[in-house]
Formats: C-alpha cells, sequence, structure tokens
C-alpha cells in the first residue's frame, strides 16, 4: 500500500505540481490544504502517513503552528517544504521537531528521500514507543503480582500458623475433634495457596505464550462428574456454610459423540475456576448447580450459584487480569481466575459469557463449538451478557 500524503500549501499551482510529482512516486495524495483548519480536517478524514508543510500558508496559523496542532493531534510526521531557510524560521521549526526539512526549489529526488527518511523514522519511533508502553504494562502486572500475591498468601499463612501454634500449646487439653477443626483450617489453607500458586503459574505461563492446547479424546461426561465429586468431597470435610453441586446432563443432539476431542488441562482450569467461584461467591452456602449439554456442532458447561451477584457495571471488566466486582472485595481473590478461563477458552476457540443479578445469583456459560468429529474448531470468541 501506498503512502499517503497530506500537502499543506496555499499556491494552487505549486500544490498540484507536487501533487504530480508525488503520484509518479508512488505515494498517494489524500489531499491539499491551504489553511492550517483544512489540514487539520483533512488529517482526521484520511489519516495520512505524513504532511509535506510549507511555512507560509493562509490563514491566522502559519505551517509551524498547523505541524505543532497536527502532531499533538494525530501524531503524523512532517516534512517541511518551503523558501524559507533563515536563522530565525529554522529556529522556530525546530521546536516541532520535524521529520525534514527541504528548501525550495528541489530535486524530486531529495523529496523522494526525505519522504522514506520520515516515514522509516517514524514507524521505527512507532515500535520503540510500542515496545516501551508493553514494558510499563508488564512492570505493572509485576507490581499486581507481587501486591496481590503477597496479601493472598498472608491469611492462609496466618490460619497455618494459628492452628500449629494452638496444637502445640495447648495439646494435651484439645479434644481430639477439636484437634481435628484445627487440621482442617491448616488443609484448606493450604489448599488454597496451592490454587494460589497454580493460578500464578498458569498466568506466567499466558505471559509467556507458552499455555499450550494440547486436545486428546476425553470423556467429558466422566471427566465432569468426577470434578464435582472431588469438589463435594472438599465442600464437606469444611465447616459450614455447606453447599450442594447438582450435576445434570442435557442432549439436544441426535447422536452425541461420548469422546470429545479437548484439552483436559485447560479444561480443569475452565470448570474448577467456574466452580470455585460458584461456591466462594455464595458465601451462605446452598445449591450450585452444572450442566454438561450436547448440540449439534458443540459442547456447552453451564455454571449457576445462588450468590451475590455481579453488578452490571463490572460485568465488561470481569474477564480482565486482577479485575475483581466492586461488591467481592471483602471476599478473598486475585483476580487471575476468570482471566485464565477466558485464556482457555480461547484456546479451544470457545465463548464464555456471564449472566448476573444482584442477591440472586450468577450464571457462567462456556460453549466450545465442535467440528463432526468433536473436534473444536477456529470459531468463537468472548463475551459478556448483562
Amino acid at each position: 500500500m501506498s503512502a499517503k500524503i497530506l500537502v499543506v500549501e496555499d499556491e494552487p499551482i505549486i500544490a498540484l505540481d507536487l501533487q504530480q510529482q508525488l503520484t509518479k512516486l508512488g505515494y498517494t495524495v489524500v489531499a491539499i490544504a491551504d489553511c492550517a483548519e483544512q489540514a487539520l480536517a483533512a488529517a482526521a478524514r484520511y489519516q495520512p502517513h505524513l504532511a509535506l508543510m510549507d511555512i507560509r500558508i493562509r490563514g491566522d496559523k502559519d505551517g509551524i503552528e498547523t505541524a505543532a496542532l497536527l502532531n499533538e493531534r494525530h501524531s503524523i510526521p512532517i516534512v517541511f517544504l518551503t523558501a524559507h531557510a533563515d536563522a530565525a524560521t529554522i529556529q522556530q521549526v525546530k521546536a516541532v521537531q520535524p521529520y525534514g526539512y527541504i528548501v525550495k526549489p528541489f530535486e524530486i529526488h531529495n523529496l523522494s528521500t526525505a519522504i522514506e527518511i520520515a516515514l522509516t523514522k517514524h514507524e521505527a519511533e512507532k515500535v520503540t514507543q510500542a515496545a516501551l508502553e508493553k514494558e510499563k504494562e508488564l512492570n505493572r502486572l509485576k507490581s499486581n503480582f507481587i501486591e496481590v500475591v503477597s496479601h493472598e498468601f498472608r491469611n492462609p499463612l496466618s490460619a497455618i500458623l494459628l492452628a500449629l501454634d494452638l496444637l502445640e500449646r495447648h495439646d494435651r487439653q484439645l479434644t481430639i475433634e477439636k484437634k481435628q477443626v484445627y487440621l482442617q483450617r491448616a488443609r484448606v489453607a493450604v489448599s488454597r495457596m496451592m490454587q494460589l500458586l497454580e493460578e500464578v503459574l498458569v498466568s506466567s505461563q499466558i505471559d509467556a505464550g507458552k499455555l499450550t492446547y494440547n486436545p486428546e479424546p476425553l470423556l467429558v461426561e466422566a471427566f465432569c462428574r468426577q470434578l464435582v465429586a472431588d469438589f463435594q468431597l472438599a465442600i464437606d470435610t469444611k465447616a459450614a456454610p455447606k453447599h450442594t453441586i447438582t450435576f445434570t446432563q442435557i442432549s439436544n443432539a441426535v447422536d452425541h459423540p461420548t469422546l470429545y476431542n479437548l484439552d483436559e488441562k485447560l479444561l480443569h482450569h475452565i470448570l474448577t475456576n467456574l466452580l470455585s467461584n460458584a461456591i466462594k461467591y455464595s458465601p451462605h452456602g446452598g445449591s450450585v448447580t452444572f450442566k454438561l449439554i450436547h448440540e449439534a456442532e458443540s459442547i456447552t458447561f453451564q455454571i449457576r450459584d445462588c450468590g451475590i451477584g455481579i453488578p452490571k457495571g463490572d460485568c465488561d471488566q470481569l474477564f480482565n487480569r486482577f479485575y475483581r466486582a466492586s461488591n467481592a472485595k471483602t471476599i478473598p481473590g486475585t483476580g487471575l481466575g476468570l482471566s485464565i478461563a477466558k485464556q482457555c477458552v480461547d484456546a479451544h476457540y470457545g465463548n464464555i459469557t456471564v449472566q448476573s443479578a444482584i442477591g440472586i445469583g450468577t450464571t457462567f456459560t462456556v460453549t466450545l463449538p465442535l467440528s463432526v468429529d468433536g473436534t473444536p474448531h477456529p470459531e468463537g470468541g468472548n463475551g459478556c451478557l448483562g
């Protein structure tokens, strides 16, 4: 694609001649402007790659002032094309940091060289700026990691230390039942720390581009039932409040396959995070329903709780890393789980959505599109339903 050039010149004959020469060189002149207002309007409309700017133009703003505005609003590289080369003018021009300065009359090859150098320099600066922004973002993420993980590790570590201290200092006075309570608290804390470490590990794999997608034949129904059984066992060993997970299977396909080609590890991340959230954000206990739905061209996992719900304004950002709903600040969590789940769904070319109402509950739906042989095909995306 040829570079788009905006010409800012108030002499019509010179402007047209310049347009013809630029066209012969293979560039596209998107507009000719003779004043600041026209130049700014053309820049907004056509988004040129470069502007050739005369210093003396029509209107109350000269080319130097116009160049400053183009830089500020559109970050367009400027090459001045002018008959003025006195020291005072050049000093003024330097203030807007142009990408080139050509004195009229000029040779056509000099113009072409100046344009190419300006475009290359601007592109290099964009790459450098993008790298700097990425580095800033990585530094911000690292800081968030340290802050979140340090905070979330503190509570389970304190629980373990307290349990050990009580067992050590009051061993003879404690009944067997009381000892079991303290030991269970420690086990729960250890489990929470292991979950945190897993979240951090998976997040680092995502950042490094090492989250691999390796689908293999999987007995999905058996996988889901075992997952539910493991969760229910963990729930039953904890103190109140109690939760009950109900698993159901629905087939809307005439003959759905028994085996699906899915990545078991990624699917485990998805469903574990969703089930954990369903329990965590139902602090008073209650029922969690887990539906496995077979369709002709997809398989769907739907997890519904009767918990605190998610404010509507939080839904759009819910899958962003470290983001937590505004009504969940008092409940332990890193804000990593849903981000990880979404990345794993995306790896399957799937779709994850959420529907929620405050005080009523939340439903997460994950749909993985399938080809005829049960293999996910590259379609789908992600979304959030109010």
